[in-house]
This record gives C-alpha cells, sequence and structure tokens, in this order.
C-alpha cells in the first residue's frame, strides 16, 4: 500500500474510532458537517474561490433517520478502507449496487444520490478526497492535446507518454486521479480549455496545439474534477495561463465559473479543484454582434440564469457586467461552432488569435 493509500485508510479508520470513543464515552454518536446549501457558500476574496460557511449540520444516531446515516457511513468506511487495503478501486455506481450486499439491509443505500452524498460527506469530515478513496466517477473521458510530456502511473508500472506524438487524435485520456501524474517536460505557452467536442475536433484538425503550443484540454461541457485538478496543477506547477473557451450563454459562463472558482456541490475541494487566474476568451456576447453570428434567442431559463449571474460574486467585474447586459438586451445566444458560419478556418486563423492577442496570452 503506497504512502497516500495508507494515509486515506487511516483518516477513515481515525473516523470510525471516533464513533466508537463517543459511545464509549456514554454520548450519542454523531458526524458534524458543513450545511451543504446554497445560503452556507461564500465566495473567499482572498483565495478566489467558493467555501462552506460557518454553519453546520449533525448526523446523531438520537433520531431513527440519523442512526441509519451513521449506519451507512460506518458500513462505507468499513468497504473503502478494505477497498484501499487490496489495492482496489471502485465507482461511485458500484457502491450503491455494493450496498445491497452489505449485511445490514437498513445500510444499503437508497438510491445512487445518497450514496454519492455519503462519500462527500466522508470527503469533508476525513479531509480525503473521493480519489484518494480509489473512487471513480462512472465515466469522464476528457482529454489533452499538445506540446506535453508526462509519466502516468498504471498497473502495468510507470509509462512516459507525449500528448501529441504518442497519441491520436483522440488525445490523451486524463485518469480519475491526475496526482499520480508527473510533469516531465514542455513546449507550452499557454493551455485551452474547450467546452465542446466538435470545437475540440475543428482546433486539433486545424493543427491550433502545433501552431500555437497550445494544451487543449476537451472540458466535455461541465468539466469532471480530474479535468479541473489537472488544469490546476498544470496552471500552478508549470507557470502556465489558462482560457476558458465555450458557447456564449449563461450555462456556459458557468463551466467558466467552475474552473476559475470552483462549484457549489464542490466547495469543500475548491483551493484544490479551481483556477482563479483562469480568463474566458469567448464566446462573448460581443461577439454575437461584432460577427454577426448565428443565433438562437434567450429562453426564459436562459433570462433568468443572467439576471441571477449580475448577483453572482464569481460575475460582478465590470467585464461581466457589460457583457450580461448586453446579451440580455440584444436577447440571442451563440454556440461556438456558430463561428463556422465565417469559414471552417475562421475560429483557428481569425478568432482566436485576435483574441487571444487582445488578452496578451499571445
Amino acid at each position: 500500500m503506497s504512502s497516500q493509500d495508507e494515509r486515506a485508510r487511516q483518516q477513515l479508520i481515525d473516523l470510525a474510532a471516533e464513533f466508537y470513543d463517543q459511545f464509549d464515552r456514554g454520548e450519542v454518536p454523531k458526524m458534524t458537517l458543513p450545511t451543504r446549501t446554497k445560503s452556507n457558500i461564500e465566495y473567499d476574496e482572498e483565495s478566489g474561490v467558493w467555501v462552506y460557511g460557518d454553519r453546520t449540520s449533525t448526523r446523531s444516531a438520537n433520531s431513527v433517520r440519523g442512526a441509519r446515516k451513521l449506519l451507512k457511513a460506518t458500513y462505507t468506511i468499513d468497504f473503502l478502507a478494505r477497498q484501499l487495503t487490496e489495492g482496489r478501486s471502485s465507482t461511485l455506481r458500484e457502491l450503491y449496487y455494493l450496498s445491497e450486499s452489505w449485511d445490514a439491509d437498513e445500510a444499503a443505500f437508497s438510491d445512487q444520490d445518497e450514496s454519492n452524498q455519503m462519500i462527500e460527506d466522508l470527503e469533508i469530515v476525513s479531509e480525503v478526497t473521493r480519489e484518494d478513496f480509489h473512487m471513480r466517477p462512472e465515466e469522464s473521458g476528457a482529454t489533452l492535446m499538445g506540446p506535453l510530456e508526462l509519466r502516468e502511473q498504471t498497473r502495468r508500472g510507470e509509462r512516459d507518454i507525449h500528448c501529441q506524438e504518442d497519441v491520436g487524435e483522440g488525445g490523451y485520456q486524463i485518469p480519475n486521479n491526475p496526482d499520480t501524474i508527473e510533469f516531465l517536460d514542455h513546449d507550452v505557452d499557454f493551455i485551452l480549455c474547450v467546452e465542446t467536442g466538435g470545437m475540440r475536433d475543428r482546433l486539433v484538425e486545424n493543427g491550433f496545439d502545433t501552431d500555437y503550443n497550445a494544451l487543449i484540454v476537451h472540458l466535455k461541457g461541465q468539466p469532471a474534477r480530474a479535468t479541473r485538478r489537472i488544469t490546476k496543477r498544470l496552471h500552478d506547477e508549470l507557470d502556465l495561463p489558462v482560457v476558458v473557451f465555450t458557447d456564449g450563454d449563461p450555462w456556459s459562463y458557468r463551466i467558466y465559473g467552475s474552473v476559475a472558482y470552483g462549484s457549489i456541490k464542490s466547495a469543500h475541494l475548491s483551493e484544490y479543484l479551481a483556477t482563479p487566474e483562469a480568463e474566458f476568451v469567448g464566446i462573448q456576447p460581443e461577439d454575437i454582434v461584432e460577427y454577426d453570428l448565428p443565433t438562437d434567442p434567450l429562453a426564459d431559463s436562459d433570462v433568468n440564469a443572467l439576471e441571477s449571474e449580475l448577483e453572482d460574486p464569481r460575475f460582478t467585474t465590470d467585464y461581466w457586467t457589460e457583457q450580461i447586459e448586453l446579451q440580455l438586451d440584444i436577447g440571442k445566444k451563440a454556440e461556438q461552432q456558430a463561428l463556422a458560419s465565417r469559414g471552417l478556418d475562421f475560429v483557428t486563423d481569425e478568432y482566436l488569435p485576435t483574441r487571444l492577442s487582445e488578452m496578451g496570452v499571445l
């Protein structure tokens, strides 16, 4: 067992031991957690990320419901500790089904949302990430493409991979736990995080990664934790600028926000996952006007989301206020691939070079 696995296992055992000690002291066992509601999320100005506030909630065995929660926590801790000892891993979905075989019927999860929340609870109280528990999401599939050489730890030993020369057009697939990767060498000038697969493929086909020494990270929509973690590591350890390229709608702006500032769901890991220095490259509402892009009208839900973002600390800068108010005024949204209306090479020959030059990245 690696020292990292041993630490994770010991943190879990210590948590279970605390339940035992509470029993031994004649106390009703309990587990205290930050209250995980939107009203208890705070924007930390110093670190520039979302964090939990001071309010807490308690899972206590003084009620039947609370006792069931602690029972499920204990069974989950036992499973995770054995998994680490055996050097195995499992998915969040598998955990839900595995609980059906536990010898106490009351310990089984009622649905996957409950088992997912249990893993998040244990992350918070043990201060160990689910990746270090060897828990994997069902799938991610996000990729890197660019002039980066890295070393990956696999079951078959170490493997050195160049993320252009040693991969196909699909790129290098980001592993579930990017902290097992060692960065060996690179010729990367900046990191370009791209929302959609179609735009990612256009950039690779046009050789944007080669022409501009860009490391293209495919976000696959709302980015997985592994994607945000490797982006942060690349920025922090290799001192690389990060820019985020999404569709021009409020939901895509939140994708940028999750890369840069973290998300409410993973506020306990914001400093581990978020890259506050990341910048937004587009599609901007002003691009819709300037390039006369094909658009769709804003739906009522889009308008409500944009108005909400005007009150969101992540978007209260002069830049975002101007862009969001412009979008509300024109009542339109546009996809990344709307740039193809100006030609298939427009995004790599004109749009991105112009925007990145204006931003001082190129």
